[in-house]
């Protein structure tokens, strides 16, 4: 998904005179398309690019386009060594490692799937904020639906965990990946609902930054991962799409759109862009996920519809 899903710190509803009219809605649609895209273009992106080079080059071609409009915004890098620690962590635990983990559980199974599985960020959150957030406590509601999102995971986990550790092959170990790049995510956004009040598009940018600088550094430590010569079109292009589009636009788009239309609003994103990964990679790659899939998408969905029925768990990027 796009490379910051977390609100802005200090971002709440009512502080501003919200709209949501047909503007706020085409926003909303292309934030949808562009965060429910990334696992179709990861799978394309994999067949040239091995997954630390790729997110790699996502964070730093995302992380440039951000940094234009920062450049073009005029707005200023904080000083504060508090500040960059704080981006430190975030580029590790926000970005660097949850997309690594994404590519890598990709190489095996299907992008719809990965979508998925990245709807269970929300009911982790929703646990790690009763322990971590003051004022979230998990109430009868958040608890239930905490339990239906877990339910989802288990059925898009468990089945066939045995089977696969007699057959030994990588399935399970894929989709624990990308599972552990979901708990990335909702440990992401408690950091960063905890964090320091800092300007959410330099934040944006000096994150993606740092996390970009980071994987190119580690790139020459992994032997046998050189890029082959002559690279071809169809992953390079997905590639930037991934860095340009579903990462650096993304991010200026949600910040718009949260400043216009509310968090809450924002929240949508949450039931439409899972909805959105299996159609990509229905329709682009010709998958096709079992009926558990399915049924484990609903129940996750269920979830967060019983759990934000008095509350907000935060929207969700890739």
């Amino acid at each position: 998904m796009t490379g910051v899903r977390r609100p802005p710190p200090g971002a709440a509803d009512g502080a501003v005179r919200l709209r949501q009219g047909p503007h706020e809605w085409a926003l909303l649609a292309a934030l949808v398309a562009l965060w429910g895209s990334p696992f179709v273009l990861i799978h394309l992106a994999l067949q040239a690019f091995p997954p630390l080079a790729l997110t790699a080059g996502r964070l730093l071609i995302g992380g440039g386009v951000l940094a234009l409009f920062v450049l073009f915004m005029r707005r200023r890098l904080p000083l504060d060594w508090r500040a960059w620690r704080f981006f430190a962590a975030m580029a590790v635990i926000g970005n660097a490692l949850p997309f690594f983990l994404i590519a890598w559980g990709q190489r095996e199974i299907p992008s719809g799937l990965a979508g998925i599985f990245m709807a269970a960020t929300a009911p982790v959150v929703l646990v790690l904020a009763h322990f971590l957030v003051p004022g979230e406590r998990l109430t009868p509601r958040r608890s239930g639906g905490f339990l239906l999102g877990l339910a989802g995971v288990v059925l898009l986990t468990g089945p066939e965990a045995l089977d696969a550790i007699a057959a030994g092959v990588d399935g399970l170990a894929a989709r624990l990946a990308v599972l552990g790049g979901t708990l990335c995510y909702a440990v992401a956004i408690i950091l960063a609902r905890r964090g320091p009040h800092l300007e959410p598009l330099v934040t944006s940018a000096c994150v993606l930054l740092l996390g970009g600088v980071l994987c190119a550094a580690l790139l020459p430590w992994l032997p046998g991962r050189a890029l082959p010569g002559g690279l071809p079109g169809r992953p390079v292009l997905a590639l930037l799409a991934l860095g340009v589009l579903s990462t650096g636009l993304a991010a200026v788009i949600y910040f718009r759109l949260v400043a216009r239309a509310g968090a809450s609003f924002l929240s949508l994103t949450n039931y439409l862009v899972p909805p959105w990964a299996v159609v990509a990679g229905a329709l682009l790659l010709g998958e096709r996920l079992p009926l558990r899939a399915f049924v484990a998408l609903g129940l996750i969905l269920g979830g967060i519809v019983v759990a934000q029925f008095r509350g907000q768990a935060g929207a969700l990027p890739p």
